[in-house]
């Protein structure tokens, strides 16, 4: 019998190539076709290997799921950057490489977060997301998200709804 080990840690050093490949691929997955394609490769591009080394050395809240020895999935999270919702956090980025989703992988990163957000005093908190990813939109439904906030968002000349559900 093979056993293949899952886990969710804080990212460390040397997890940022890992971080890189798999926000990428996740990004091109989530927003193609939705977020103009020249918009969304510069996007990308910001996100490199240097800019995650920067945030895991400042030990900004970021969680890694590890599928045997591979990072395939990422969480970020921390204080909600919009008080005037009435939320205490925020979860900023929850992503998996596309061939690792709709494992249950993104729920138990969620539910790290989530209990990371509650020691830190956080009991209520937010996930915004594009209105046209789907998947993104009945994940965090499935969860219990409700709708609190619409807002909206250019995108290389092109505006997009964003929805913000919240939690707790």
């Amino acid at each position: 019998m093979v056993e293949t080990v899952i886990s969710i840690r804080p990212a460390r050093l040397g997890d940022e190539g890992d971080i890189t490949e798999v926000h990428d691929e996740a990004w091109r997955e989530a927003y193609r076709g939705v977020i103009p394609g020249r918009e969304l490769e510069r996007m990308i591009a910001r996100r490199g290997a240097s800019w995650w080394r920067v945030a895991i050395a400042r030990r900004t809240p970021l969680l890694v799921l590890e599928y045997g020895e591979s990072v395939v999935g990422y969480v970020s999270y921390g204080r909600n950057r919009v008080p005037a919702l009435g939320y205490g956090g925020e979860i900023f980025e929850l992503y998996l490489s596309p061939g690792c989703q709709g494992c249950g992988f993104g729920r138990r990163m969620f539910e790290a977060a989530r209990k990371d957000l509650e020691g830190h005093g956080y009991g209520t908190f937010v996930v915004w997301a594009l209105a046209e990813n789907e998947r993104a939109v009945g994940f965090y439904k499935r969860l219990g998200g409700r709708v609190v906030r619409r807002a909206h968002e250019t995108f290389g000349g092109q505006e997009r709804e964003r929805v913000a559900f919240g939690f707790g």
